[in-house]
Order: C-alpha cells, then structure tokens, then sequence
C-alpha cells in the first residue's frame, strides 16, 4: 500500500539547485520541501513530488537555486539615506571622522527606521538573508521594528565607544556604554522568531579602552552572542595600538583575552603575520570588505592578506559595509571582487576560485555569524532561507558552469524570489511585505533633510542646472 504524501507548505520544483551542502553538489531538476520555517527535503524532484503535498508549489524550470547570501558587515543606519553623498576622493580618516560620524550624529529616530527598511529591501532583492550590523545604530528598538516588517534575517547593536568626544550624541563614558551593551543585549535577544538578535558590538578601531573591549566580550560570552568590531582597514589602527600599548591591535586584543571563537573582525587588511597566526589559533572571524577597500583605497591589493588567510584556515567571509563606502548591497558585486582582485594583484588566476568565494558569502558567513548550524546551505533540517534567480536573462545564457555565472556574470538584479524562515518576502522581484515606492519616496525626502541638517557641503564636481 503507498503512503499517503506527507502534508507541507511548500514544495519548490525543477530547479537547478546549488546546495552549499558538505559535497557542494548541485543537483538539476532538483526540489526543495518546505515545513514551518526549515527545510525538510533537498533532492530530485521526481523522488520528493512523490513524497510531498504542499500547500503551495513553486515551478523553479528556470530558476538557480542558492542558499541566501550573508552579508557579514553592513551600516544599516546612518549611511543607506545618504548613498553617494560623501566625495569619493576623501582619505580614510576624513571620510569618517569629518564626513560620516555628523551625518549618523544628523539622524532621527525615524531617520533610522527608514535607514533599515530601504537597506534591508536592497538586500532581500540582491539575494541577501542575513546580515550582521556594523554596530552604528542609535535607535535600536526603530531599527528592529523595521527589520521585522520587511521579513530579513539580523544580528545588530548600537553604537558604542568610550574614547572620542565627537560627536556629541555619541559621547560615552566608559561606564555608559557597558550600561549601552547590556541594556541592548537584554533587550533585544530574541525578536521575530529568532530573526532579530542583538550582539556585543563595539566600533572599534582606536575609539575604545581596554576596560570597555574586556566588558563586551564579557556580555557577549554571558549572553552566548558575538562580539563584533571594525579594526585595521587603514594604517591608523596599527599606529594608534602601537603608539598606546606597544602592541598591534590583534596582539593587544590576545593579551586583553578579547580574542576569541565569537569574535568577528571586519576588514583586517593592514595586518601581520603574527597578527593572523593569533586570529587562526583563536579561531576569531575575519570580514573581507572588497568594495568598500577599493572605493576607499586601503590597499588591499597591495598589502592584503586575504588568500594567506584562507590557506591558513581562517574564516573569512564577506561583506558590503555602509553606502558611503561599498554604496552597493549587492553580494554577487563583493563576491566577485573577492574572486577577481587577488588573481591580478598575484598574477596568479589560481587565487580565489569562484567556488571559494561564494563559500565566502555562504558558509563562512553563517559561521562568522554563529549560526554554521542553521543557514548557509540548503540542506535538511537548516533553516529555509533561499533565492531563486532567474535563468531566462542574457547573463545566465548559455549556462554551463554554475558558480562562475553567479560570481563573474550574474548579479543581484536577476533576483525573482527570496524566502527567509519559510516565508516569500520577493516575488517576482518585488517585495511582499513593504510599499516599496513609498518607501523610496520617503527616503529621498529624508535623506535631503539629514544632509541639510549636517551643514555639510555637496561637492559635486559637475555643475547641477
């Protein structure tokens, strides 16, 4: 006698799967069943039609199939409402210190909310599930409202430093912002399902005591999250560690016993060998930021150590950073660039391959992230967290090899759908839980007014008539 097919929600038919799986097999005509918010079933869509009976069935005939990309690095507030604002030809530390912090210190409450809806729809449509929040929001509970609405899986954190007096909202005493960490923490540990959760964030640099990094990575081993910060993507970290302590920041961050498994360092590129020797045997987190180096010129080419960390072990991911430094969500543009740069640099077309990299927006991603256990691959039992592209564009045609068209011809525009925790939030192209043009409309008003009140000049070089 035959079973009768077990009941589910969705059943995703005929497409050609890419499952990140521990074989990395891609399989055609391949199926995905879908119950609650997991994946149940990966395999042949002629084996699981029979076993399945969904309540709602996707024909993928022309669809590529992946597991959501996870941004591992992204300013979700602050910089999204005022994109191409900064000039592109300002040094490291005029970018951030005369430029960025006065339009983030210029936002409002719902400044922020609006910030995290359109950077988070730019994500969903490009491919992107997941992301880990650079730790420069203000307002957080507008922050996670606004994340919940439009359906994106988060880990985020508010603004914390202790050492620079400017700007003035950001000002702290060391005292305040531990009392900044833990109330976040305790607020926001688990929201949307689990979607949302707060991390121990820090921004890093040079802007924190020893007192004040000891203290997040205390809340973060106490209430088992990460501890996230930005170091060394230009020469100024190094000189600023050496100059106070006689140490170079990952040295520094070992004696702290900062250094750690639930540690992610974002951008990493002027560093040593000793300094990555540290990171490998702490097994800490490394986010390569490829757009952001190039448009803000740190070298990386140069003097990265990307491919060394690699073959060392390390685990790095990628990320996209805010939208005065990469200006793009688009994951497929930094994993691209992850795969490219270092061939050039090297001369050696060996660096990278395809296949590393989009490891690097996958897989290291989901581990960066803590969550190597959930997302990440499509597989039985993870998460159901997934894009469909579409096939029938001239970048996908002829498809012959899956994982150099998404890295060096596809892009995010031909995104159809995303399913995060088993639900659709893009169709079509189109997100399904948010008026996107409304949002737009918003954001360009918004961003007009943040820029007007920072005083800050427009530095356009073409004349505007």
């Amino acid at each position: 006698m035959t079973a009768e097919p077990q009941r589910i929600d969705l059943l995703i038919t005929h497409g050609l799967l890419v499952t990140m799986d521990r074989e990395r097999r891609v399989i055609t005509d391949g199926a995905l069943a879908i119950a609650g918010d997991r994946i149940l079933d990966v395999g042949k869509t002629h084996a699981l039609q029979s076993k399945y009976q969904p309540r709602r069935l996707i024909d993928a005939s022309e669809k590529v199939i992946t597991p959501g990309f996870i941004n591992g690095h992204v300013h979700c507030t602050g910089e999204p409402l005022t994109k191409g604002f900064v000039p592109d030809d300002t040094p490291f530390e005029e970018n951030v210190f005369e430029w960025l912090c006065p339009i983030y210190a210029a936002h409002e409450p719902d400044d922020e909310y609006l910030s995290a809806l359109l950077i988070a729809i730019e994500m969903l449509k490009t491919g992107t599930t997941c992301f880990l929040e650079a730790g420069t929001v203000r307002f957080v509970d507008h922050v996670v409202r606004a994340l919940t609405e439009v359906g994106i899986r988060a880990r985020i954190g508010r603004w914390v430093w202790d050492i620079p007096p400017e700007p003035r909202v950001y000002r702290q005493t060391t005292d305040e912002a531990i009392r900044h960490l833990e109330e976040t923490l305790q607020q926001f540990r688990r929201r949307a399902n689990g979607r949302i959760q707060a991390w121990s964030m820090i921004i890093g640099h040079t802007t924190c005591s020893d007192a004040l990094m000891r203290a997040a990575k205390q809340l973060a081993d106490e209430y088992e999250v990460g501890l996230n910060m930005h170091m060394s993507p230009a020469a100024m970290d190094p000189q600023g560690f050496l100059e106070r302590t006689g140490h170079r920041p990952i040295e520094h961050l070992a004696a702290l016993e900062v250094l750690d498994r639930n540690v992610v360092l974002v951008h990493m590129v002027h560093v040593d060998d000793n300094e990555l020797r540290l990171v490998k045997q702490k097994e800490a987190h490394i986010v390569h930021c490829p757009t952001t180096a190039l448009k803000v010129a740190y070298g990386v080419t140069q003097i990265g150590k990307f491919p060394e960390m690699l073959a060392m072990g390390i685990n790095v991911a990628l990320g996209c950073d805010g939208s005065n430094a990469a200006n793009s969500m688009d994951m497929l543009r930094a994993t691209y660039l992850a795969a490219g740069l270092f061939k050039d640099a090297r001369r050696d077309p060996t660096m990278i391959p395809a296949e590393t990299a989009l490891e690097m927006a996958t897989l290291n991603g989901a581990k960066a992230l803590l969550l190597e256990n959930e997302i990440g691959s499509l597989e039985a039992g993870k998460k159901a967290d997934i894009v469909l592209f579409d096939r029938a564009r001239p970048e996908w045609v002829p498809l012959h090899n899956v994982a150099n068209a998404l890295v060096y011809s596809a892009d995010g525009r031909s995104v159809d759908t995303v399913i995060v925790d088993g639900n659709i939030v893009v169709e079509n192209g189109r997100c399904t839980r948010v008026d996107e043009r409304d949002i737009y409309q918003r954001a360009q008003r918004a961003g007009q007014a943040i820029v007007a009140r920072t005083g800050l000049p427009r530095r356009m070089k073409w004349p505007v008539i």
